[in-house]
């Protein structure tokens, strides 16, 4: 429902940026506006504001409850659908997300394809979705209300069909394997390639992209979408007449490969710090290239479980963050007063190594922040080592 009453939009627009849970206890009682409208397109806003940020200067858009705003994909995911959406060789004449929600993704890929049909269970959703789509300039989409395997009878043929399953079970838990979430994509599967020639199934950052791949009929292709540092989502593509093994695409496409692939790969590991170190994407550690990303980038494993790869030269396109390294040692108590020394700000990073970063924050008396790296890890070795860095240019 659109904020209507000139005195609840009022509200709304004065306090955009308020903290909810202190403005929620301002409003109880407060009868003179719409309290929950008002708090709802508040913090609808505030949370979009950080997902989808070329939205936020469009304030007639409507918001749902927090679930659904916490489950819809943010805009470098929903363009990363578009562009691979696009690049798909397959005619553009009509696609269907069958689980819309809060109609992100949507409203990204619907402007592709000649037809464009969003379905939802809930009522309510829709109706916000209809609305948002004409604040969104989105023309060619048809709004259906009703269950995604339902509706996949009653569509005509499609080009593509875009499915992320709701991973929560009865009680609102979240769930992550394949079976527990709605609809059941693996039993669907067959069905969704009869209706389009690909598929795309959004799922779970946590989910094993292994066990993913098994359990789905006609995989080509498994994507893993990181921003800010972050795995956000595993996109499965189905295609009809898929075979053999699947490419898992990752670093937003830099880095392509298939299982055997880092399986049959070889790595040496490094007797010393060298002069950079390297850090991999959150795309490539949730991909598994550990062994692969040696052997492409000519750079050897401080560790088998360290996941962290040095050299004496700088990479210029490795699918991670690179480091020029100042200093290393081990992390007894004169190493530690040599490399700290001075030091009060830096960014912590814990790998393999027998301590947090909290704990270590708290240990060496050093605030977060800065242009200092510090990596504890454990080297090839056996040894403990603490490698100080600032970022390679």
């Amino acid at each position: 429902m659109e904020p209507s009453d000139e005195k609840t939009r009022l509200f709304i627009e004065q306090n955009l940026h308020a903290d909810i849970a202190t403005l929620a206890l301002k409003l109880a009682g407060r009868t003179d506006i719409d309290t929950t409208l008002a708090l709802r397109q508040i913090e609808g806003r505030q949370r979009l504001a950080a997902k989808v940020p070329s939205w936020t200067a469009l304030q007639e858009l409507r918001f749902p409850q927090r679930l659904s705003l916490e489950q819809c994909s943010g805009e470098h995911a929903a363009r990363y659908k578009t562009r691979l959406a696009a690049d798909l060789g397959i005619p553009h004449g009509a696609m269907a997300d069958l689980t819309g929600g809060f109609g992100v993704d949507f409203a990204h890929l619907a402007p592709l394809f000649g037809r464009a049909f969003y379905v939802e269970r809930s009522a309510e959703l829709c109706d916000i979705v209809r609305h948002n789509l004409s604040i969104l300039g989105v023309r060619n989409a048809e709004v259906i209300e009703g269950d995604a395997t339902d509706a996949l009878h009653t569509l005509p043929a499609l080009d593509l069909i875009f499915v992320d399953p709701a991973r929560r079970d009865g009680a609102g838990r979240k769930t992550v394997a394949l079976a527990d979430c709605t609809p059941d994509v693996g039993h669907l599967a067959p069905a969704l390639l009869r209706k389009a020639p690909a598929v795309l199934v959004k799922l779970s950052p946590m989910i094993d992209l292994h066990e993913a791949a098994a359990g789905l009929h006609g995989v080509a292709e498994i994507h893993v979408v990181a921003d800010h540092g972050e795995c956000k989502e595993v996109l499965i593509l189905l295609r009809q007449g898929a075979s053999g093994e699947p490419r898992i695409v990752c670093a937003d496409g830099r880095f392509v490969f298939t299982a055997s692939e880092e399986a049959a790969a070889t790595t040496s590991y490094a007797t010393a710090v060298g002069r950079y170190l390297y850090e991999p994407g959150p795309s490539v550690l949730k991909a598994g290239a550990f062994r692969l990303t040696a052997q492409r980038y000519g750079v050897q494993k401080l560790h088998p479980n360290s996941h962290l790869y040095t050299a004496d030269h700088l990479v210029p396109d490795f699918p991670g963050r690179s480091f020029a390294v100042t200093a290393s040692g081990g992390t007894g108590r004169r190493d530690l007063r040599n490399l700290l020394s001075g030091l009060t700000k830096a960014n912590i990073t814990v790998r393999n190594f027998p301590a947090t970063v909290v704990e270590l924050r708290k240990r060496w008396k050093i605030r977060d922040g800065g242009d200092t790296y510090l990596f504890a890890t454990t080297l090839a070795s056996g040894g403990h080592s603490l490698i100080v860095c600032h970022k390679a240019t």
